[in-house]
């Protein structure tokens, strides 16, 4: 029989989605309240993928991801999940923006062998947690790099944020010595 183990801390992202980039000095400083200190940001990379958002946060849509420096207890996930879906709800009300959501705030985590997004939206690979919060291991970590899985969003298969992905392991690997 196997024993329970308690999981290895993990690195926490947020994926920011906005049209708007003036904001996100502000969102960041909010986020860094609540989560630590930001220790990487990617620059901001076209959203191009798909229109999906276009309605909700604008034409243009640029993606920046920040890493924070403190690692986190991946059970944590759901709650930092709803934690950012009501300060997107704040952020729609103070920006003043003609957009109903003016930035999209999704967290995830680096651990040694994936990385795991949390999402509102159940699909056959995604598992509930808790909450209304399911998890998705969107990345692997395989033969020394991040591999994209059959569901892996098309921008998350870009090498753009594979290499962020991957430094930020790195990082993340000094952390846990």
């Amino acid at each position: 029989m196997g024993e329970p183990t308690e999981p290895k801390p993990v690195k926490l992202f947020t994926g920011l989605l906005t049209s708007t980039p003036e904001v996100l000095e502000e969102v960041e400083a909010e986020l860094s309240a609540r989560y630590g200190k930001i220790e990487r940001r990617s620059p901001l990379i076209p959203f191009d993928y798909t229109d999906y958002y276009d309605e909700e946060t604008g034409e243009g849509i640029k993606r920046e991801f920040l890493a924070f420096e403190e690692l986190v207890d991946p059970g944590r996930l759901p709650e930092i999940k709803l934690e950012t879906n009501e300060l997107e709800v704040c952020f729609s009300r103070e920006f003043d923006i003609d957009l109903p959501r003016p930035v999209n705030i999704d967290p995830g985590y680096i651990g040694l062998s994936k990385l795991v997004l949390a999402t509102t939206k159940n699909y056959s690979h995604r598992i509930y947690l808790r909450d209304g919060i399911f998890a998705e291991v969107t990345l692997r970590y395989r033969k020394g790099g991040f591999e994209p899985l059959p569901w892996t969003y098309p921008d998350y298969r870009s090498q753009d944020y594979i290499d962020f992905f991957a430094e930020t392991r790195e990082l993340y690997l000094d952390q846990l010595e």
